[in-house]
């Protein structure tokens, strides 16, 4: 033994101790049968690495050992083919584990420093921590919020400083400290799904503790920020084998048998904060896993928290003395379980077109029961915004219930009728409508009657005439306050178009009192716009409604059903409007250089909205059942507009290329060439129909080839005269 260690020590020599020292080549690769494994001075047992704090002297002692037992005990063959040293396989596999040591080594190295730093923060000063905090939220020197951050994220990205976390809640004081605690927790539980199943019910347990003994005096971002990690413990353990996180619901329910509004209010917050966390998919969650807890979150817990909701609302409606925050955490729950995903059609949240509510079989005896229904009611005519908006937002939900959930056709229609005795008290008392948030859900709730139900349902309903005929003066009165219904005014027109498409199908005798107030809506509607010119030129009007390009198409979308109800009707209607107007544009064509453009910018204002809505009508050709008749008065129509496209750029009009009104006035042109082509234009248009006799005989224009001769004609115009104008550029 003693030669073998003195040639030991000869031969090997350790090299010095470095922390950053690059790991030696294979070649100096030392290996025993024991596994040791030696490289440029730094020793590894079995993939385990000794930490860089071991002295030097035992590093030594560790490769002199390995050395002197490569000298005297000779190695025994690998015992497995694979392990051979020259084998690609093994290489390989020798090349991946130095790489993730390298790696981790690496990492250790990075945030060694930071992990220290965090430790003597949280074991010796929290004064210094909390103040960390502070900064991190508040401060506006992006250097020191940088330096903040840096120093504070080892508690958000190593699951070893969930204890602290916990600590911090526990001793701070100030709210930004819990806030960062807080989110740190939750993102450490979102970024690891690997955590043990009692450490979540021990999480839940403490949160749950921590709301109830320090939630009445906590800030209400330390509040969301508390539901939001309970929420997130819950669905991440939801689908675990022994259920254990599916008792929520009855340790929640202790908050609302307490005597406290505080308390209250945070359990009405939770359970809407669960039910909305179960809904929507959690980062790093894939979407089948999502599915499967939103849909078991449906089958055993959803129809109990409505429940809970229903009943919390009742008894803060029957509590005078109930706070307003109450009444409002109520509502917005049933609300949330109203638009819960019930089967995974994750609809699309920036439209306001919610669809068909698809509700489980098992909610059908609430749904039905009446109570339901006017409880909503009831909270609407007793509260105002954001609660009585909620409760009509609610209403909107039950109104688009699937029609297959009811259990016949008489449950149905007593439902039916409910709706439509409901909504008909509102518009006759005028309850709440004078708030401008309630008007605009309400108007959605009429629009969702038509929507979920037939017209002939509607006709056989008792009180239809008295509640279509408040309908119709709701509507009237709507177009003519356009300036503060703009964006409400959509639903009604689809409310009234859904209602004439219906028409042809209706069956009975009952009436359907459209033909009494369809053209009245119409003429109303036209008229109203064109007033509107007049009321911005002025300034008595804040907006303009053609500044808003959606809002404008929307309503157009629905107008054709209106137009074509008593097409010739309103065709006279329109031809009354249009022909003194285009006669005043024409004489202006002669007005010398210099004059005041103001009359001029009205009249083009007026002829602005009357093509947009020539080019609407003549577009609903395709949606509409017509008729040869009609087909003549959509020539009639379009001959104004081709009439007036030729004196457009005639005279001093040539002079108003860089007027606002001017610009829309062409745009509007452009808007009614596209509509005309759908129509009348290319291959399988009818340009054989009676629209190019009018056109034939008025102007000359026999087919639609002519037609598309003066379109690119005035196309070419425009981009010679408008090339500074990008939007009639775009839209040329």
């Amino acid at each position: 033994g003693g030669t073998a260690r003195d040639r030991a020590q000869k031969e090997f020599r350790a090299p010095p101790i470095r922390p950053h020292a690059r790991r030696g080549s294979d070649r100096e690769r030392r290996r025993g049968s024991s596994g040791q494994i030696v490289r440029g001075g730094a020793c590894y047992l079995r993939g385990e690495s000794i930490d860089r704090g071991e002295t030097n002297r035992a590093r030594r002692d560790l490769a002199l050992a390995a050395a002197v037992f490569r000298l005297s005990v000779r190695p025994s063959p690998p015992r497995d083919p694979r392990f051979v040293l020259g084998a690609d396989g093994a290489r390989r596999r020798r090349r991946r584990r130095r790489r993730r040591r390298k790696t981790a080594l690496a990492a250790s190295s990075r945030g060694g420093a930071a992990r220290r730093t965090a430790v003597a923060v949280v074991m010796q000063s929290m004064a210094e921590l909390e103040s960390l905090c502070n900064v991190l939220y508040n401060s506006h020197n992006p250097a020191e919020r940088a330096h903040a951050e840096n120093t504070l994220r080892p508690f958000s990205t190593n699951v070893d400083y969930i204890a602290q976390c916990r600590a911090i809640l526990d001793a701070a004081t100030s709210p930004y400290a819990q806030l960062f605690a807080t989110s740190s927790l939750t993102k450490l539980l979102t970024d690891h799904d690997s955590l043990s199943q009692q450490l979540r019910i021990d999480m839940r347990a403490y949160v749950i503790n921590f709301l109830a003994t320090k939630g009445t005096a906590l800030e209400g971002f330390v509040v969301t920020a508390q539901i939001q990690l309970l929420s997130r413990v819950v669905k991440t353990g939801w689908l675990e084998a022994d259920e254990a996180q599916r008792d929520v619901a009855a340790e929640v329910m202790k908050f609302l048998e307490q005597n406290n509004a505080t308390h209250y209010h945070i359990g009405l917050k939770i359970f809407n904060q669960l039910v909305s966390e179960m809904n929507q998919q959690t980062p790093g969650t894939s979407l089948i896993a999502q599915r499967k807890i939103a849909v078991s979150f449906r089958h055993t817990a959803l129809l109990n928290i409505f429940q809970i909701s229903l009943r919390a609302l009742q008894s803060l409606q029957n509590d005078p003395g109930s706070e307003a925050r109450l009444k409002e955490s109520a509502c917005a729950l049933t609300l949330t379980c109203l638009s819960y995903d019930f089967v995974g059609t994750s609809l699309d949240e920036s439209t306001e077109d919610i669809g068909t509510i698809q509700v489980p079989s098992s909610w059908r005896g609430i749904i039905e029961e009446p109570a339901t229904m006017a409880l909503l009611f009831d909270a609407y005519k007793a509260s105002s915004p954001p609660v009585s908006n909620a409760a009509l937002e609610c209403l909107v939900r039950l109104a688009s219930v699937r029609r297959s959930l009811f259990a016949s056709e008489a449950e149905r229609n007593g439902y039916l009728r409910r709706l439509i005795a409901g909504t008909s008290e509102v518009l006759r008392l005028n309850q709440g409508l004078g708030e401008h948030d309630n008007y605009h859900e309400f108007c959605r709730l009429l629009s969702r009657l038509k929507t979920n139900y037939q017209l002939s349902e509607l006709v056989a309903v008792d009180g239809y005439q008295t509640w279509i005929q408040h309908v119709a003066e709701f509507t009237l009165t709507s177009l003519q306050s356009w300036q503060w219904a703009s964006s409400s005014v959509y639903y009604l027109l689809t409310l009234w178009s859904r209602l004439i498409s219906s028409v042809p199908y209706l069956k009975g005798e009952a009436p359907s009192m459209l033909d009494a107030y369809v053209p009245r809506i119409t003429e109303t509607f036209i008229t109203s716009r064109i007033d509107s010119v007049t009321a911005v030129a002025s300034g008595t009007a804040e907006e303009d409604p053609l500044d808003n390009e959606e809002s404008l198409q929307d309503q157009l979308e629905s107008l054709p059903h209106l137009c074509r109800f008593r097409y010739e009707t309103t065709v006279q209607f329109l031809t009354t409007l249009i022909d003194p107007t285009i006669a005043e544009f024409n004489m202006a064509a002669n007005m010398p250089a210099g004059s005041d453009p103001s009359a001029l910018s009205v009249v083009e204002g007026r002829l602005t909205w009357l093509v947009y809505i020539v080019g609407a009508v003549v577009r609903g050709r395709l949606s509409c059942s017509s008729s040869e008749p009609q087909e003549s008065l959509d020539g009639d129509l379009a001959f104004r507009v081709f009439q007036l496209i030729q004196v457009m750029d005639q005279g001093f009009h040539a002079t108003r290329y860089g007027a606002e009104s001017r610009q829309r006035l062409d745009l509007a042109v452009l808007n009614f060439f596209g509509n005309f082509r759908k129509v009348y234009v290319g291959e399988q248009a009818m340009h054989s129909s009676k629209v190019y006799v009018q056109l034939s005989e008025r102007m000359g224009l026999h087919d639609h080839l002519m037609v598309m001769n003066l379109t690119v004609t005035k196309i070419t115009q425009n981009l010679k005269c408008f090339a500074q104008v990008d939007k009639v550029v775009e839209a040329s």
